[in-house]
């Protein structure tokens, strides 16, 4: 049976992937009730805002998933710059563990480590059985913990997607900068003009959101909440900024050339990968996603050619469309013109 549906879905989602970005979201309102969605275009003209499956209203609270990464990589690029971190240092240059070969700084960004995605926990188990959150009151020590169990070659790990990972980094920036990851994230929303965008609060207009504590291990992984306003300024700030820690994260640090067969009819490629950002080198796109149990988003953009999108939802990613396929669409649309 799983065979046959899979082969089932993989025909659905080739007839899906000749669709224009239009029809993708038409497909996807009709086939989930209540989805909104939210999408920001960024051109020659500026900022373009379109909202389907609700008010025309800017202030939809969203989970952005993993997107949470890219901001690490943020606050990582700029402590990079500031003298506080090297990104070829191992992490126990800057945490407390045991005396062995550690991944570095570089690695760990690029999910290059030898890190799995997570580690499994009694906690863990335990909000797998409570269809919340994966992450929710996993501890900073527990983070530690599982750091000092791993033991890793020095060297170059295929590419593997780790939340653990970019969790790491966190502790790192807590240690450098002697603050909460939390209050360094809200400083840096502040500093955007992201006034409308939180960290961990569990709560927003919509429904469906992850509980956190303030101070969970792998808040730096995915526990922002946003809005496409706020978001749309974070695209734009990424393509035309000139700071050289914002260019810095975007610049291909390792060849990873990741395969994906659904990820291949939709032409979205993983050829590279920069501070936490997906480079596809075929299309002169960096791009990130994120996704959480109600929620799914994706950022994506040319700088060359200065035109971005971000899209928004308060849609699962088990939805036949997911907004990489809408967002990734888009973007060819724009750059096919």
């Amino acid at each position: 049976f799983n065979f046959i549906s899979g082969i089932i879905y993989k025909n659905k989602i080739k007839e899906i992937s000749k669709y224009s970005s239009s029809e993708m979201i038409d497909y996807t309102l009709k086939n989930n009730k209540n989805a909104i969605i939210s999408i920001a275009i960024y051109d020659e003209n500026g900022i373009t805002y379109n909202i389907y499956g609700g008010e025309y209203n800017l202030k939809y609270d969203y989970e952005i998933g993993s997107a949470t990464k890219t901001f690490t990589a943020m606050l990582i690029s700029r402590a990079v710059e500031e003298g506080k971190i090297n990104l070829d240092d191992n992490i126990s240059n800057y945490l407390k563990l045991e005396n062995r070969y550690y991944p570095t700084i570089k690695r760990i960004i690029t999910h290059t480590s030898g890190f799995k995605p997570y580690y499994l926990s009694f906690q863990k188990i335990i909000n797998y059985f409570s269809c919340g959150n994966d992450f929710y009151n996993i501890s900073k020590e527990q983070l530690l913990e599982e750091l000092n169990k791993t033991k890793l070659e020095d060297k170059d790990y295929d590419f593997n997607y780790s939340n653990f990972g970019i969790s790491t980094l966190g502790l790192v920036l807590e240690k450098v900068y002697d603050k909460n990851y939390y209050e360094l994230l809200e400083e840096y929303f502040k500093e955007l003009g992201m006034n409308n965008t939180s960290v961990a609060i569990g709560k927003g207009n919509l429904s469906g959101y992850w509980k956190w504590n303030e101070d969970d291990g792998y808040i730096p992984t995915g526990a922002i909440i946003s809005n496409i306003e706020d978001m749309s300024k974070y695209l734009e700030t990424l393509i035309t900024s000139d700071e050289s820690y914002i260019i810095k994260t975007q610049e291909p640090l390792t060849d990873v050339r990741a395969v994906n067969d659904i990820y291949n009819m939709f032409d979205i490629n993983v050829d590279k990968v920069g501070m936490t950002w997906m480079i596809d080198n075929k299309n002169d796109i960096i791009w990130h996603n994120g996704s959480t149990t109600n929620f799914n988003s994706y950022i994506g953009y040319n700088k060359e050619k200065k035109v971005g999108v971000v899209v928004l939802s308060n849609i699962s990613l088990k939805s036949d469309v997911n907004m990489t396929f809408i967002g990734n669409k888009i973007l060819h649309e724009m750059l096919d013109k």
